[in-house]
């Protein structure tokens, strides 16, 4: 019997741990009145905006526009494009046709605009690794905006801002580390303000996840993906008979546990083979699988292709989408600044085909 004491006291809390972000670009972009910024979409991208000084308009379709005060932060989670402008109306060029400086290879400064009033702008594109991250940031609303002067949290919000910005202003000998350091802080704050606010954030997934019997199976199996789980095991695990946790998991999740059990094995899987170089037969055990066919078999089952495939050429997925979010081009990707980053690449799926709050 697992020890009950090991269980997560927090499985929230543990999923929000997983938003490390990778492969992130960050911009600081000093504007004047008249002014409008295009950003093209980027696939698999979450991007994020904090206004530092003066004021803007963040235009996404199909979404009310949001008005971008000093200190407040705004969230774009499925790599839409969408618009910055200093008033409606204004045309908007594409980012990447726009003069930057390339301060480093992550890292640019943009001037732009008419002359007229100042905004001050950080902004950054990133990508999470972890599949509790993608699964996560799938259920996330188009547009999720922090306004400074409403959030509780607002004044150590204002001073991690202030720090990103004299950082960003700066560029210090180790600037880029602390920019990333207090992006992931402002992203996961952002994220868990709309989880506290949001009721859609209280049902399915993210609500089994609060559930006192649910969010604990779910997190032995996040952290242990390899044992031999069964419906039974997980059940006496968190105290409940069988049949009882078998129907609420099912009801609260939106598919069966044992599905669910072999989805994250494969959604795991799908990142080792990106960044591990061990064979297949290795990875296949470290999953609990008896052989390599038999893994191989589930893999394509759940994911839409072998997992050679995904080691030879980085495959985008058949059967289920490789990042979160809308249908946007797959062509060049680009970063916050219009800077082209090289290739797209799938960057996991999301899990259960949940449809996405707020869409």
């Amino acid at each position: 019997m697992t020890d009950r004491n090991a269980l997560a006291a927090d499985p929230l809390g543990e999923a929000l741990h997983f938003l490390r972000m990778s492969g992130t670009f960050y911009c600081r972009s000093e504007l004047t009145a008249p002014w409008a910024l295009a950003l093209p979409a980027a696939d698999g991208c979450l991007c994020f905006h904090v206004v530092t000084a003066g004021r803007c308009w963040l235009e996404v379709d199909g979404v009310a526009d949001q008005l971008l005060q000093p200190g407040d932060l705004a969230l774009v989670p499925h790599g839409e494009g969408h618009r910055l402008v200093s008033e409606h109306g204004v045309p908007a060029p594409r980012l990447d046709e726009l003069r930057h400086e390339q301060v480093s290879e992550r890292y640019a400064i943009l001037r732009h605009g008419g002359g007229g009033a100042a905004t001050s702008l950080v902004c950054g594109a990133v990508r999470f690794d972890h599949p509790a991250a993608h699964h996560l940031v799938g259920l996330l609303p188009r547009l999720i905006h922090v306004e400074a002067s409403m959030s509780p949290q607002s004044e150590w919000i204002q001073s991690t801002m202030r720090f990103m910005a004299a950082e960003a202003r700066e560029l210090r000998p180790g600037g880029e580390t602390i920019i990333t350091r207090l992006a992931d802080i402002l992203v996961i704050q952002a994220i868990r303000s709309w989880i506290e606010r949001d009721p859609a954030a209280q049902t399915g997934w993210l609500g089994a996840l609060r559930d006192k019997h649910l969010g604990p199976a779910m997190s032995l199996i996040h952290r242990d993906s390899a044992r031999s789980w069964t419906v039974a095991s997980l059940a006496t695990a968190v105290g409940m008979s069988r049949s009882a946790f078998a129907a609420r998991f099912t009801d609260l999740v939106g598919e069966p546990a044992m599905h669910y059990v072999t989805r994250w094995r494969m959604h795991v899987a799908l990142t080792w083979l990106k960044e591990d170089d061990a064979g297949l037969g290795e990875l296949a055990s470290r999953l609990g699988y008896e052989s390599e066919a038999a893994f191989s078999r589930a893999f394509k089952r759940y994911i839409g292709v072998a997992p050679g495939a995904v080691r030879r050429n980085g495959a985008t997925t058949n059967g289920e989408r490789a990042a979160p979010g809308p249908a946007v081009s797959r062509g060049a990707e680009y970063d916050a600044v219009g800077v082209a980053a090289g290739p797209t690449k799938a960057n996991g799926a999301t899990i259960g085909g949940h449809r996405k709050a707020g869409r």
